[in-house]
């Protein structure tokens, strides 16, 4: 009986026609499987802190304070323009937030399904595109909007038009959008200089130097257009000054912090490297074809700029996923015999890929049965027993959940505390004009000047890293001598000072 289920189930696999589908098509199913795993964690108070950063800087942009001015973060400013098209849209709404990022992450895996069909065929590309949907959204905090779905998008989208237009308003165009992928996240700017490098290469090479120079050209000026438009609002109210400092002083130093370290991303650069050279001595993939010289190239160069950041973060791989896929099905379909032995298990596996959407709906209406609302999480949560129990909410401090502050409808005390983790990083102090120079300092300045009415922690936790002895020391110290744990909500402590 299952034998026959399977070989239904396959023959209709094999009937779908895939050399019929169009793009339209396409992008119905890709949104269709996005918003399917994504749906449940539209009601999630965050998935990622760095999320509920962005939401308070697109906030602050809606209430007239431009990035790094009010608050401060170190993202480029196209990041929180997104947050702050959505909130003016839509006001503050989890839901929108969410939803259009699932649009933006069919988006990214349409123009992925674009590229691939330039290398493969259209079977292979839509299940790269498919995939992509998967490894955008689930395995880690990938179900919320981070930075790196905004730039991946623009930067897809780029290359879909290099691999299918060879003319100098396209090569503006894709300047503009490499241009809005760098401002996005500045170390874009390592696959896009791997691109142009090519170009010039390739020049070189087919002995057609000056009609590429001529196309750099033009994608430079696009490029430099979208990073212009950015420092206008900033030039236009005198604090050109503070956009530099933010955008391309600050993640140098940033890079140069205590916790970072170049070989942090030696062991993805090995495994990368290992998978490409058996795939190079088995013949799976053709170095000699320039949509995979590119491709490789765009994956080197997000390597190269997580060694210079010495951090590799599970989110930061957004950004290679699309070109590792492709390649992937180029090298899957030179494999038939794997391909005709395994299509059961595949068939069998893919609908539970998506699990932790699965716990999520799960979660959700549970959620909905003891709160009466789908909305759930400490982030949520706090806020609401705060005003239900009409406690202080103008001079509150969120060491963790501080997307409450958006909830509430507040600010974080010092500009250094948007992100609470900022506030230990004192090497970005100068560069968000701080007038604290160390981070115990800035922490001082906190807990005994504005002197916060409600703390909020987290159970279990330490309120800094680990490794933050000192922080640690003083603030359990301070908040055991001048606070009272008045509410426990969830895995939320809500402190009150005595």
């Amino acid at each position: 009986m299952a034998k026959k289920l399977n070989t239904t189930v396959l023959k209709k696999f094999h009937s779908f026609s895939f050399k019929n589908l169009d793009w339209k098509r396409v992008l119905f199913i890709l949104v269709a499987v996005s918003v399917f795993i994504r749906f449940p964690f539209f009601f999630r108070d965050y998935v990622d802190r760095d999320e509920s950063t962005f939401i308070l800087m697109g906030q602050s942009w809606v209430n007239g304070h431009l990035p790094y001015t009010q608050l401060w973060d170190l993202k480029p400013p196209i990041t929180f323009l997104y947050f702050a098209v959505i909130i003016k849209l839509f006001g503050k709404s989890f839901f929108a937030i969410r939803l259009f990022g699932s649009f933006m992450v069919a988006l990214t895996a349409l123009f992925t399904y674009g590229i691939a069909t330039k290398i493969t065929s259209k079977k292979i590309a839509f299940w790269a595109a498919i995939f992509c949907v998967f490894f955008q959204s689930l395995f880690g905090s990938l179900q919320g909007v981070m930075s790196e779905h905004i730039c991946t998008l623009f930067f897809v989208a780029a290359l879909f038009i290099l691999f299918l237009k060879e003319d100098g308003k396209w090569f503006f165009t894709t300047g503009l959008l490499l241009g809005l992928s760098v401002m996005t996240k500045l170390n874009m700017a390592y696959p896009v200089l791997s691109l142009g490098i090519y170009f010039l290469w390739e020049g070189f090479h087919k002995k057609q130097i000056w009609m590429n120079i001529k196309y750099l050209i033009f994608m430079g000026i696009g490029f430099l257009t979208s990073v212009l438009f950015t420092l206008l609002p900033y030039y236009l109210q005198g604090e050109s000054e503070i956009w530099w400092k933010s955008i391309f002083e600050a993640p140098l130093a940033y890079s140069e912090g205590k916790f970072h370290s170049p070989l942090k991303a030696l062991p993805f650069v090995l495994i990368s490297v290992g998978f490409f050279y058996i795939t190079y001595k088995k013949k799976l993939l053709s170095f000699k074809s320039k949509p995979i010289q590119m491709l490789l190239l765009c994956i080197a160069g997000a390597f190269l700029s997580f060694a210079q950041a010495g951090k590799v973060n599970g989110h930061y791989l957004i950004q290679v996923y699309p070109f590792f896929l492709i390649l992937i099905g180029v090298m899957f379909d030179k494999l038939t015999t794997i391909k005709k032995r395994y299509q059961y298990l595949v068939i069998a596996l893919i609908p539970l890929i998506p699990i932790e959407s699965y716990l999520e709906y799960a979660n959700i209406i549970s959620n909905k049965v003891e709160k009466a609302s789908f909305y759930n999480g400490e982030g949520i949560d706090v806020p609401r027993y705060i005003l239900e129990h009409e406690l202080e909410t103008k001079n509150i401090f969120f060491t963790e959940y501080h997307i409450g502050y958006w909830v509430l409808g507040v600010k974080p005390p010092t500009k250094a505390a948007t992100h609470p983790s900022n506030i230990t990083r004192e090497e970005l102090f100068p560069y968000m004009d701080n007038p604290r120079k160390t981070g115990i300092e800035e922490l001082k300045y906190i807990m005994e000047i504005i002197r916060p009415k409600i703390l909020v922690a987290r159970e279990g936790k330490k309120i800094f890293d680990k490794k933050l002895v000192e922080y640690n020391t003083y603030i359990d110290a301070y908040l055991e001598k001048h606070y009272e744990l008045t509410a426990t909500v969830g895995r939320g402590l809500i402190y009150q000072r005595l």
